[in-house]
């Protein structure tokens, strides 16, 4: 066998195993492994409580501050919205708490604190309303 063959054998093979290893995996928004407890989930609360996790210096989170609003008056009795401002200083044990990647982020918790859907990114006011109507939640 010549070495010049050898050689484009050795840097074919090179060239598929690289593609192979450094293939991007699929984005998957990760569960969290351990069950997520709400803190401030009253008793006798609502039966959503809807975790934003964004900034009040992002976009697409400004642009969920104003579906949050409408969620608030659409359902002030079966849901509470907390927001955490993941840039501040006062934000960021959410941010590990809920183990977020991007911003913004919902984290949709029962009556019992327990998550039970998560999204990254702007949720549309009509996808959300699936996502309450999981747990009851009506007008």
């Amino acid at each position: 066998m010549k070495i010049g063959h050898f050689l484009r054998i050795a840097l074919l093979a090179t060239l598929v195993l690289c593609s192979i290893a450094c293939a991007e995996e699929p984005k998957q928004v990760a569960k969290p492994k351990a069950k997520i407890v709400a803190t401030q989930v009253p008793v006798n609360g609502p039966k959503v409580t809807f975790v934003e996790l964004g900034s009040v210096n992002c976009i697409p989170c400004r642009a969920m501050k104003k579906v949050m609003d409408s969620l608030e008056l659409k359902y002030p009795n079966d849901l509470k919205i907390v927001f955490h401002d993941v840039w501040t200083d006062a934000g960021q044990p959410a941010a590990r708490q809920y183990n977020i990647r991007t911003i913004p982020t919902q984290v949709f918790l029962d009556a019992n604190g327990v998550e039970y859907f998560r999204h990254e990114g702007y949720f549309p006011m009509e996808e959300l309303d699936k996502i309450l109507k999981q747990k009851q939640v009506a007008k």
